[in-house]
């Protein structure tokens, strides 16, 4: 769409973008909405519940905010569509499957490095160094 640069045109614009961002607020909180029912519901990380939503979606050709709204209605009502209403259960354990077989993760070292200071500890004359 070209614009002349009217006024009545920049307004439309911005309308317009408006109207986009608005859309992109709205979703993603529905969306980190539905992340949360599976977390609480399946003991699964929110990494791995965006991992479930998108997997539903892919599965049944229905956008991931869509999936989103079915699973916080869920949480409400105990009822999901017909067309989604196995899916998830397959993606949790599909998740699942995947946690277990990934290898362990190590956390962070906590070993102090000779010569290191700790918190609250400064170089000042005569320390270590």
């Amino acid at each position: 769409m070209t614009y002349d640069n009217s006024p009545d045109d920049k307004v439309a614009a911005l309308q317009e973008e408006v109207d986009h961002l608005h859309q992109a607020l709205v979703s993603h909180a529905v969306i980190d909405q539905a992340i949360g029912v599976l977390i609480a519901v399946t003991d699964l990380r929110s990494d791995e519940g965006w991992q479930v939503l998108r997997q539903v979606s892919q599965h049944t050709n229905i956008k991931v905010r869509e999936v989103a709204r079915h699973l916080v209605r869920w949480a409400d009502s105990g009822r999901l569509p017909e067309d989604i209403r196995t899916k998830p259960h397959a993606a949790v354990a599909d998740a699942h499957r995947a946690r277990r077989a990934a290898p362990p993760t190590t956390p962070p070292s906590r070993a102090v490095r000779r010569g290191s200071r700790g918190p609250g500890q400064s170089a000042g004359r005569g320390s270590p160094r």
